[in-house]
């Protein structure tokens, strides 16, 4: 009698596992046939002082603080831009700042006395350049 019992029972727990089985791959049928959700983008934001965080793999380095007070003291740096030439006929022209080649909408970084500036050139003249760094923007000639 007992594994008649035995028997009966375990061809039960089967039909309820097949039922709920079925059930589930009907909702996942339906799920499929919907639009692929979206991943999460990130978003970092780096701390300009301690109480807005840490690198987590160096958390007693200073280096954010450091990055985020030499971004503000850029007013200076764009004192010490310097056009040192310009090449090219008038579509094709190409300046060099402080060691760095530019052309007309071009942007990029460009180190100085003072560090590291984010540079844009605006518009490229026969004699000068107009740039915007800093939200400024300077018009450099060329050393006579």
């Amino acid at each position: 009698m007992k594994p008649l019992i035995l028997l009966i029972s375990k061809a039960i727990v089967g039909l309820l596992l097949l039922a709920s089985t079925s059930e589930w791959l009907a909702a996942a049928d339906l799920n499929t046939n919907s639009a692929p959700a979206e991943a999460p983008k990130s978003v970092f934001i780096m701390p300009t002082k301690p109480q807005e965080g840490c690198d987590p793999f160096f958390p007693n380095s200073t280096r954010p603080y450091a990055e985020a007070t030499i971004a503000h003291h850029h007013s200076a740096a764009v004192t010490s831009l310097e056009l040192k030439g310009i090449s090219g006929n008038p579509p094709y022209r190409l300046v060099i700042v402080n060691n760095h080649t530019f052309a007309a909408g071009d942007e990029g970084d460009v180190i100085t006395r003072e560090g590291r500036i984010h540079v844009r050139c605006i518009e490229i003249k026969p004699n000068s350049a107009i740039l915007e760094a800093d939200g400024q923007r300077v018009e450099l000639s060329l050393p006579r």
